[in-house]
C-alpha cells in the first residue's frame, strides 16, 4: 500500500513546484508588461509635452502657476532656466503696460445704503471649471478704509484687523516682503496709503508705481501712477499691486494662456453705479478648488458689471473675512497669513482711526524675513 502511494505524493509535490513556478513566472511576466507599459506612457507623456502644441501649453501654464508660488524657481525643470527669466519678464513688462491706459470710467455716488434698501455687504459662491470661491459686493465704495497692523515688526491676520477695528468685513490688499515665504508680514511692497496719507513708501528711487485703492469720492483707481498723480487725485486708500485687468469696461488679458497660471485670488473692481467688488478665489487644494487664472477673475468681473478691476495679493495671502470669521478657505499650510495690509468694510468709518505703524522707519532697514 505504501508502495503505491509513494508516486502518488512525488507526483503531487512536483505539480506543486511546477504551480509555484508557473506563478512566479506569471508575477515575473505581469510587473516586466507593467514596467513596459509605463515606460511607452512615459514615452508618449514627453513626446505630447515636448513636440505638440497642446503639450507646450500645459508646460507653460504649469511653469506659470509654480511662479506665483515660493517653487518658482522649479520652473525652470519645465520650460529651462532662460525661457523662465523670459517670461517672468515678459510678464511684468505687459502688465506694465496693462496699467497705462488712461482710465475715464465714472461713478453714480451712491445714496446712503440705507436710503437704497440694500445691505453694505453681500456675499455670494461663485465657482468655475477648477475653482470655488466668493464675491463680496459693497454697495457704498465710502464705507472702506485700510487696515494696518498696531505691532511694530509684525504683520496682521485680517481676521484680527476686523476684530480689532470693528470693521464689518475684510479681504487681503497688498503684497509683502517675503524671502524666505514665512516672513512677518510687516515690509509692505510698493507704496501704503491710509486716509489719505502716504504711511510707507518703500519705492526707493522710483516716484511711480502700479497701485490699487479708492479716492475720497468712493471711486476706484487703479494702474500705474506718480505720487504726486495719486495726491491730486485725493486717493485715500491704497496698495501697490498688479495687474489692473479691466480698464474703461474693457478686458485687458486676452486668453487663459496669458492668464499667469492657476492659484487662490483677490481682486477688485468697481461697477459704475460705485459698487466695489472683491473676488476671492481658492486654490492649491485637489478635490476642492485648484484655483484660477487671470482671465477667470477678469471674466467674472466682467460677469458682475466691473468697469475697472485689478489684482490684489494673492496666494496663501487670499482670505475674506465677515464679522471676525474666515469665509472661504485659505491655502497656507500655517493658517491665516500675517499681513501688512487689508481692504475693510466699516459701518461708520468716519470714527475709525488707524495709525501709521511704519512712521519714522526706513524702509530699508525693515527685516522682512525676520520672525
Amino acid at each position: 500500500m505504501a508502495q503505491t502511494e509513494l508516486p502518488k505524493r512525488q507526483a503531487a509535490r512536483a505539480g506543486r513546484k511546477k504551480t509555484k513556478k508557473k506563478k512566479k513566472f506569471g508575477w515575473f511576466r505581469l510587473i516586466y508588461r507593467t514596467v513596459i507599459s509605463l515606460l511607452i506612457l512615459a514615452i508618449i507623456g514627453v513626446c505630447w509635452l515636448f513636440f505638440t502644441n497642446s503639450g507646450e501649453s500645459f508646460r507653460y501654464l504649469a511653469a506659470d502657476t509654480l511662479i506665483t508660488t515660493q517653487h518658482r524657481k522649479w520652473a525652470k525643470y519645465i520650460i529651462g532656466e532662460d525661457e523662465l527669466k523670459k517670461r517672468v519678464a515678459e510678464y511684468n513688462e505687459k502688465f506694465e503696460q496693462m496699467g497705462t491706459e488712461k482710465d475715464t470710467h465714472t461713478i453714480s455716488i451712491p445714496a446712503p445704503v440705507e436710503n437704497q434698501q440694500k445691505p453694505l455687504v453681500e456675499i455670494e459662491p461663485i465657482s468655475g471649471n477648477s475653482y470655488k470661491g466668493y464675491i463680496m459686493t459693497v454697495n457704498d465704495p465710502t464705507k472702506i478704509r485700510l487696515g494696518v497692523p498696531d505691532t511694530v515688526g509684525k504683520g496682521e491676520k485680517v481676521s484680527s484687523m476686523v476684530n480689532r477695528l470693528g470693521a464689518i468685513a475684510g479681504v487681503n490688499a497688498g503684497g509683502f516682503d517675503d524671502p524666505n515665504w514665512k516672513g512677518n508680514g510687516f515690509k509692505p511692497i510698493g507704496v501704503v496709503i491710509s486716509q489719505g496719507k502716504l504711511y510707507y513708501n518703500g519705492l526707493g528711487s522710483s516716484t511711480s508705481t502700479q497701485i490699487v485703492g479708492i479716492d475720497k469720492q468712493g471711486k476706484m483707481i487703479a494702474g500705474h501712477y506718480s505720487l504726486s498723480e495719486l495726491s491730486e487725485m485725493n486717493v485715500q486708500e491704497a496698495v501697490t499691486f498688479q495687474p489692473r485687468i479691466i480698464v474703461n469696461g474693457k478686458g485687458q488679458i486676452n486668453s487663459h494662456k496669458d492668464g499667469w497660471g492657476i492659484a487662490p485670488r483677490t481682486a477688485m473692481g468697481q461697477r459704475a453705479d460705485g459698487a466695489i467688488l472683491f473676488v476671492v478665489i481658492d486654490g492649491r487644494q485637489p478635490g476642492y478648488s485648484i484655483g484660477a487664472d487671470l482671465y477667470d477673475v477678469q471674466n467674472i468681473m466682467l460677469e458682475h458689471g466691473a468697469v475697472i478691476a485689478a489684482n490684489l495679493d494673492g496666494g496663501s495671502s487670499t482670505v475674506l473675512v465677515k464679522y471676525g470669521g474666515i469665509v472661504n478657505k485659505p491655502s497656507s499650510q500655517y493658517g491665516e497669513r500675517y499681513l501688512p495690509t487689508a481692504f475693510l468694510v466699516f459701518d461708520d468709518p468716519e470714527n475709525v482711526t488707524v495709525p501709521n505703524i511704519w512712521q519714522g522707519l526706513d524702509p530699508k532697514e525693515i527685516d522682512g524675513g525676520k520672525k
